[in-house]
């Protein structure tokens, strides 16, 4: 049943229990009527609201399986809007990202993502304004926008640039509430660190365009089969500047003594740990590749693939998934898929670093 459907029904039953309250006098004063209508409408929110759980549920269920991809799907989250009742149903029904594939909600975004399959999402950047626009990407060969998930925007200062990340395409402000982080790199763009309400995650090592995560929100066991990762339910602002989430290093230098002079914080065991996946020699074009899949076409400095360190102590084939990819397609285009046991959010933030024209990025 679709959701067009299920609002028809909905009319044709407010119309039926209205008829059924239809005053039969014209006499009554205008006081009485307006009494009346207010009775009306809440005997009528009331009943829509408390529908009897099963048939419900069973309402629902239908309306998030047949609405399964954007822009229908929003017709779920239309559904979660309605009232307290259907709001609890909802987030019981809608999987999170990790079992669903899908981003349905707001804090989709901070959740992990499938495992197995990459989430395909391409980030526009608009140099005028200097923002970065993520969206969920319809197919391959579209070129209207997708779903939107993020939004960032380059702020300068004089020590360090803020990448300010929210959920709203246009008030890209930390005084917005729709404000859910921000990534900051230092001024020989270096070091950049991801702001959010998760224990800090650090990375180093040297090397052109090679870079090393350690996520000590996630456990290295993350990446095999069963592992776990941390899933947020909801979205916390409490200080989010003081909570550093993804601390990363990025060095044009091909020297290791950075590498050694980590934080202690950073070389926590158990934590997982990403970097660069090593590329390989291709015999016809005479270069070191990446197998992007098809899903970059322009080749750049800023494409990379991540994987899981040997350092996790994880088996080989662990350590061949890509956990996220990000190339040039276009432009002012670029392709961003990644897959559990990082979010759409960090994800986005990593990516925004290799937009970083700093010194040590170039």
């Amino acid at each position: 049943m679709s959701f067009r459907s299920i609002i028809l029904d909905r009319k044709g039953f407010e119309v039926k229990f209205g008829y059924g309250l239809r005053s039969r006098s014209h006499s009554h004063s205008d006081v009485i009527a307006q009494d009346s209508s207010l009775v009306l409408d809440g005997l009528k929110q009331s009943c829509w609201a408390n529908m009897p759980p099963e048939l419900l549920r069973d309402v629902l269920m239908r309306i998030e399986a047949s609405e399964d991809t954007w822009p229908a799907r929003k017709h779920v989250v239309a559904c979660a809007g309605v009232c307290r009742s259907w709001r609890e149903i909802m987030k019981e029904i809608v999987k999170p990202p990790q079992l669903s594939s899908k981003l349905t909600f707001p804090i989709s975004v901070k959740q992990p993502g499938p495992r197995d399959s990459l989430i395909q999402c391409y980030i526009k950047r608009n140099r005028s304004s200097q923002t970065y626009h993520l969206f969920l990407g319809l197919n391959q060969a579209s070129t209207d926008d997708g779903k939107f998930l993020l939004a960032a925007r380059k702020c300068r200062h004089a020590t360090h640039t803020d990448y300010i990340i929210s959920l709203n395409y246009d008030d890209v402000s930390r005084g917005s509430s729709t404000y859910i982080g921000k990534l900051r790199s230092n001024f020989l763009g270096t070091k950049f660190t991801v702001y959010d309400a998760h224990p800090p995650i650090y990375g180093a090592k040297g090397g052109p365009r090679i870079m090393q995560c350690v996520m000590d929100a996630i456990p290295a066991s993350a990446v095999e089969p069963g592992g776990v990762a941390p899933i947020q339910t909801q979205f916390l602002h409490s200080r989010i500047d003081t909570s550093p989430s993804i601390p990363f290093f990025r060095s044009k230098s091909t020297r290791m003594e950075n590498h050694e002079s980590m934080p202690l914080t950073c070389q926590n065991e158990g934590t997982l740990v990403l970097r660069n996946k090593s590329p390989r020699w291709h015999e016809q074009l005479q270069c070191w590749c990446l197998n992007f899949n098809g899903r970059v076409t322009v080749a750049s400095v800023k494409n990379f693939q991540l994987v899981a360190s040997p350092k996790n102590g994880v088996s080989e084939q662990a350590q061949e998934n890509v956990i996220l990819q990000f190339g040039k397609v276009g432009k002012d285009v670029f392709t961003m898929d990644y897959q559990y046991p990082i979010s759409a959010f960090e994800a986005f933030a990593i990516c925004l670093s290799s937009f970083d024209t700093k010194i040590a990025c170039e």
